[in-house]
């Protein structure tokens, strides 16, 4: 009799504080999965398996630590997702759930859509439930106590990675602009802050719910700074032109039609 493959779970866990986890991961993560997590390097530390843990949840016996290297040669990662593929598979083969932890939201900007990706491309008929969880720019809008948007306000969230260049273009298209993985280009967005007179007007979160969490309001202190990969910058445009607005979408009634 063929054994019934088991389900793959995206496991979100919120971006570092344990309150946060919502009750179906804890749920989950209390039951008799094989847990799964991400490291950089083997026998490093895993952020997402750390949340878990400083909750209170222990680390089952059947758990498996997934390299997933810092680099963007594509080549090296394809050898890499497909090794992670291959073990995830196997024990979905034996009928086992596996849990992959994820910090953040696993459906924004998560190593998880890649596993994902790669174990249907080894069998298609896989079962996979991504569990929803509050994302790191969230929860740093609430720690520094301001709302991402406000009724018309528009927002964008991308990695700073795509450069000062399409930054600057994306301050004149919205209201609020959040940008992740601030690290490289940290001192170069400080300048162009500086130069857009918005110095005032950004947040940066580091480590959002952590014990090692840090915020900052004085942006331009942080020039020169080294600052941590789960970084990010919150910032208004208070100042910013907007275009009219279609307002209404639903042709109003004519009493005269009654």
């Amino acid at each position: 009799m063929k054994t019934k493959l088991g389900t793959l779970y995206g496991v979100s866990l919120g971006p570092g504080d344990p309150g946060l986890i919502t009750r179906r991961a804890w749920d989950l993560l209390s039951g008799p999965g094989h847990w799964t997590y991400p490291v950089r390097k083997k026998n490093s530390d895993s952020y997402a398996l750390d949340i878990a843990l400083r909750a209170g949840l222990e680390c089952p016996q059947a758990h498996t630590a997934l390299h997933f290297p810092m680099t963007h040669d594509a080549d090296i990662l394809a050898r890499y997702w497909l090794e992670a593929a291959e073990a995830v598979l196997a024990i979905l083969q034996r009928g086992d759930d596996v849990l992959f932890l994820v910090e953040g939201d696993a459906s924004t900007y998560s190593t998880f859509g890649h596993l994902q990706r790669s174990v249907r491309a080894l069998q298609t008929d896989v079962n996979v439930e991504i569990v929803p969880g509050v994302s790191s720019f969230h929860a740093a809008a609430a720690r520094v106590g301001q709302p991402l948007a406000d009724v018309d306000d528009t927002i964008a969230i991308v990695p700073a990675g795509y450069g000062i260049v399409q930054i600057e273009r994306m301050l004149n298209d919205f209201d609020t602009l959040v940008l992740l993985k601030v690290k490289p280009l940290l001192d170069d967005i400080v300048e162009l802050l500086r130069h857009r007179n918005l110095l005032t007007c950004g947040w940066f979160v580091e480590k959002a719910g952590a014990p090692e969490e840090r915020m900052v309001h004085d942006i331009a202190s942080l020039q020169g700074q080294k600052v941590n990969y789960l970084s990010l910058l919150i910032i208004k445009n208070p100042g910013r032109q907007r275009s009219e607005m279609q307002r209404g979408c639903r042709k109003k009634k004519d009493i005269s039609d009654e």
